[in-house]
């Protein structure tokens, strides 16, 4: 499968997707720390991929999305941002109910 369907197979696949350096509970870089933060404090689950061990999809997800920094988030599909879109969201309350929408009650 080429790199670039992988990318869309996972976009598509999780309702709630976030590239990031490193993982939730290790992230490598502050930018990173930043965007997990705001989307742990939604409570809802999400899903991740962490693109310093995917160097295929490091290189290649900014030009997929046409964003060329990391953390990305992606919710249904779309792309949100990076960082400060993300945590600026979080700060006006316009995060959650993003996510909340997204990420349907567990049974």
């Amino acid at each position: 499968m080429d790199i670039m369907d992988s990318i869309k197979e996972q976009i598509e696949g999780n309702p709630v997707l976030l590239y990031m350096k490193g993982a939730p509970n290790a992230p490598q870089c502050g930018f990173s720390a930043r965007t997990v933060q705001a989307l742990m404090e939604c409570g809802k689950r999400f899903a991740y991929v962490d693109v310093l061990s995917n160097p295929e999809v490091r290189a290649n997800l900014p030009k997929y999305g046409n964003w060329p920094t990391f953390p990305q988030l992606w919710v249904n599909g779309e792309l949100v941002g990076g960082c400060d879109i993300v945590t600026e969201m979080h700060e006006r309350g316009e995060l959650q109910p993003l996510i909340s929408e997204a990420v349907p009650e567990e049974e």
